[in-house]
């Protein structure tokens, strides 16, 4: 193998530490934010490992057609380092803030729904509701005033027939 390929090797193995490290943060930046429960904790886990295997393994294929050496490790190891030593705040707090900004969204378009949905549909909740006790209320005004206007007749002795 020539060293254009190993130095190319390398910088692909930098690449999938930094990759992974940038992967591994937002993931525990996500579980920490949405307190999953410990099954789901370690399925995602595993999952997280799963991807990150396959992703080193498909750098190292493009590489060098998947040989294993000595400095494919140093590789890895240097580009976490690096990663964990320069990005790693940086990427937690984008993270944070890009979590507060899709909750904030949410909020917002929550709230859009309610004012332009919501509310319509309980003024007019309210006004069938209004309508309706007008119309029981003029109904039993017109209810009282035949009975009022009927109670002579119930006064009558009824042997005149």
């Amino acid at each position: 193998m020539n060293p254009a390929v190993q130095w190319l090797t390398l910088f692909y193995m930098i690449l999938a530490g930094v990759t992974m490290g940038l992967a591994y943060d937002s993931y525990r930046v996500l579980s920490l934010k949405f307190n999953f429960p410990k099954w789901l904790n370690a399925m995602l886990d595993l999952l997280y490992w799963l991807c990150a295997a396959l992703f080193v393994f498909r750098m190292l294929y493009a590489g060098n057609q998947g040989q294993l050496r000595f400095y494919v490790f140093l590789g890895l190891f240097l580009g976490i380092w690096i990663y964990f030593l320069i990005f790693s705040v940086t990427v937690r707090r984008f993270v944070l803030m890009l979590i507060q900004s899709v909750q904030y969204m949410c909020r917002l378009l929550w709230r859009l729904m309610e004012i332009m949905i919501g509310k319509p549909l309980r003024w007019l909740w309210r006004l069938i509701i209004g309508l309706l006790v007008l119309l029981g209320r003029i109904l039993l005004f017109i209810l009282k005033l035949l009975l009022r206007l009927t109670k002579p007749i119930w006064v009558l002795p009824v042997r005149w027939i």
